[in-house]
């Protein structure tokens, strides 16, 4: 699968703008684990993160298969996306789901970079990725919700205006019986009762929302977030009540072909230092090269990396078609997060001790890029959907 030359523009672009914020600059912020606000604001004016709002409420209006080429030359140049991808996509809940009053509300102000929405509560400490066992409680009070309980790993809490909240609405069902096999054990009785708002922190933040910083590996910029009879008016909601599993879920599958968009940016990156540097590197007299033990590893991460982006391009072209794309965005992610922890092991192979050192990035963005078989889906996950939706195998748990 090509790619279309119109993305020629957009690519240089990004890359003529990653320019101006070279190694140097993400390394002192990663020693002070800073937020990169000039680089997520140059993103901002440039448009690139309104790149899927529609332009009739101000956005750049562009596609997918764009959208994802946007986010892996930022991390082929050597950037780091993460502080500010879910400003691309969260807003997507709000465009499909949300009242014509809200997306003339937010999503204008968010295309301009008036608003940041880039916060998405979901995870809680009991319960992980088990979303449907979440404990946060959204209660009515006339016009406005009371909100209570607590979210964890939810990155960029503090440099964002706004978060998109995953709240139970309604009491939580006891545990359903152990499936039968081929019996499908999640029914509406759970997926029921979780409902979606827009929290402005602007306005809660001291006021029954307390955020906390995780200080973690890597610069991410993570929290933990409580709610204390925290007051969210009722226009908040996001399309009906109850309904907010199914929202939260239409979103997924952009999370997850950006993601692995930027996981073979991350890839190209490393393979590229490699081969540089084994082309270079001179010991007993030869490139290090020129030897089957070091240019093999680098040649079989390259495979990977170009197996795992035709994998995202396909399931980018199905999302833009309109399709079903589950299975797609899955692998796709699946593929590219595995493909870049192998280029960044291998390009640290290839360095040896200067793979460590931090003045050359690797070990950086080596801790950068590990955090995608983990987040925001774990491979083991996705290996469990592909068995069930697409093998037809029992359920596994």
């Amino acid at each position: 699968m090509t790619e279309s030359g119109d993305l020629a523009p957009i690519r240089e672009a990004v890359r003529a703008l990653c320019a101006d914020f070279p190694g140097e600059y993400w390394r002192e912020l990663d020693r002070a684990r800073a937020y990169p606000e000039k680089f997520v604001a140059a993103l901002t004016q440039a448009g690139f993160l309104a790149a899927l709002i529609p332009e009739e409420y101000g956005g750049s209006g562009l596609t997918m298969t764009a959208a994802a080429a946007i986010m892996e030359e930022i991390q082929a140049s050597g950037c780091n996306g993460a502080a500010c991808h879910a400003q691309m996509y969260t807003m997507g809940t709000v465009l499909r789901h949300g009242s014509a009053e809200q997306k003339a509300r937010y999503l204008p102000a968010i295309a301009r970079g008036e608003l940041r929405l880039q916060a998405f509560g979901v995870t809680e400490p009991t319960s992980g990725t088990d979303t449907l066992s979440l404990r946060t409680t959204a209660t009515r009070d006339g016009d406005h919700y009371l909100i209570n309980g607590q979210k964890i790993w939810t990155s960029r809490a503090e440099h964002s205006d706004l978060m998109l909240l995953l709240a139970r609405t309604t009491p939580r069902p006891p545990p359903s019986p152990p499936p039968h096999a081929g019996e499908e054990r999640v029914g509406a009785s759970r997926t029921g009762g979780l409902s979606v708002f827009l929290v402005d922190m602007r306005e809660t933040k001291g006021k029954g929302l307390t955020i906390r910083p995780i200080r973690t590996m890597m610069n991410h910029a993570t929290t933990e977030v409580f709610f204390e009879n925290m007051r969210v008016p009722a226009d908040n909601l996001i399309g009906r009540e109850g309904d907010g599993f199914r929202y939260i879920l239409s979103g997924m599958n952009a999370e997850r072909i950006l993601i692995g968009a930027e996981c073979i940016g991350d890839a190209k990156w490393f393979i590229q230092k490699a081969a540089n540097y084994a082309g270079e590197r001179v010991v007993f007299g030869r490139p290090i090269g020129q030897n089957q033990g070091v240019q093999f590893p680098i040649a079989r991460a390259y495979i990977g990396m170009r197996a795992a982006e035709l994998m995202v391009r396909e399931a980018a072209a199905l999302y833009e078609a309109g399709k079903d794309c589950g299975s797609e965005a899955n692998m796709a992610k699946h593929l590219a997060a595995e493909a870049s922890w192998a280029a960044a092991d291998m390009c640290v192979q290839t360095y040896g001790g200067f793979g460590f050192a931090e003045e050359f990035d690797i070990e950086r963005k080596f801790r950068e890029t590990r955090l995608y078989t983990v987040a925001p889906i774990s491979t083991n996950l996705i290996l469990s959907y592909i068995a069930e939706h697409v093998l037809g195998l029992p359920r596994s748990y």
